[in-house]
């Protein structure tokens, strides 16, 4: 990448744990060249979680508007062609929205992760290194520019506003704050509310505080209501009272978070906060928090082997178990066990 002089678009739309996996490559292709331009194909959700984010310019994509939306968003993308378009989505909607990108080089996956006619929207491909986190997989797209990423860190653009936000929400009075963001968007990987109070019930036994988050749908609604019934003390309930670019640090205020395969997730580890992550329909060594798995609960082989017939080893990379009742795999004492693990590491502060 020759400096000051490079220019590079990023298509990737969703979803908010995916983006959120973008932003370490963002900043080691700023810090490789300082003087590059950045372009970011990105859908309202992730922009609304990621603007400010320094030195990017958004485009935002709503798929709702169809081929007229691709149209309107070429026009608003600087003239003549980028140096490279990174196409990090293999849906057939992002294939095609990438050839409204004018772009020399159009750097898309290996074969091995590619579907929906991606390779023919792409003139590149990454390395094929089977078994990696998606973050890995999405740093690979340095590769092809001479870039290597050997760092990861995030920012995630949190605005003091929004920091004050989650400090307004609660006194903190020494105790540890175990948040539960219960839902994701996939309704198979979420688990199940007498089991999240059941947890949460341990907690406060052991003085946490117990924290509910989560979005406005009428699911996170029930859910969060239906946790607080069966709860012996109850929990401060947050739900559907942030905006995207609260949660962050309103994520960064707990000791340990505990939720299924979710942007939260992401979130959540991006901000430095320990996740008690909830795996049965995904493998969490290719979708769990990145930074530490320690405290997650991990019976995706126990999934394969029930209801696919063969143990995880010998599933394609990055496949999916999600059937009705997988989540049933995962224990309360499982998620308790979990939870005292990440105690037992960090007492006193969790005793």
């Amino acid at each position: 990448m020759a400096p000051t002089s490079s220019s590079l678009c990023l298509l990737r739309l969703s979803a908010l744990g995916d983006v959120t996996h973008v932003v370490p490559l963002v900043s080691t292709l700023q810090q490789a060249d300082p003087g590059v331009s950045l372009h970011w194909i990105i859908d309202k959700a992730g922009h609304k979680l990621l603007d400010g984010l320094p030195g990017v310019t958004f485009h935002s994509y709503d798929k709702k508007t169809g081929l007229a939306g691709m149209r309107a968003l070429r026009d608003s993308l600087p003239a003549g062609r980028f140096d490279a378009l990174l196409q990090m989505q293999v849906a057939f909607r992002a294939n095609v929205l990438s050839a409204f990108v004018p772009a020399k080089r159009r750097i898309g996956y290996d074969k091995a992760r590619s579907k929906d006619l991606h390779g023919l929207f792409i003139n590149e491909r990454i390395p094929d290194r089977p078994g990696i986190h998606v973050l890995d997989a999405i740093g690979s797209f340095c590769e092809p520019l001479g870039l290597k990423q050997t760092e990861v860190s995030w920012d995630l653009a949190v605005p003091p506003a929004a920091v004050e936000w989650a400090n307004a929400q609660w006194t903190d009075d020494g105790r540890p704050v175990l948040m539960i963001s219960p839902c994701s968007s996939h309704v198979r990987r979420n688990w199940y509310a007498d089991r999240y109070a059941a947890v949460a019930n341990h907690a406060t036994s052991r003085g946490w505080r117990v924290v509910l988050c989560g979005g406005r749908s009428e699911l996170e609604r029930g859910m969060a209501d239906a946790i607080q019934a069966q709860l012996a003390t109850p929990a401060l309930d947050l739900v559907g009272k942030d905006t995207l670019k609260q949660l962050p640090a309103l994520l960064a205020r707990a000791a340990l978070v505990m939720t299924p395969d979710s942007g939260p997730m992401h979130i959540a580890n991006a901000m430095g906060t320990k996740v008690l992550g909830l795996h049965a329909a995904s493998n969490p060594h290719r979708s769990g928090p990145y930074s530490d798995r320690r405290y997650c609960v991990d019976r995706y082989d126990d999934a394969a082997r029930k209801f696919l017939g063969k143990p995880a080893s010998e599933l394609k990379w990055g496949a999916k178990v999600e059937f009705d009742d997988v989540m049933q795999l995962i224990t309360v004492e499982d998620g308790i066990a979990a939870f005292e693990r990440y105690v037992a590491d960090y007492a006193p502060r969790g005793a």
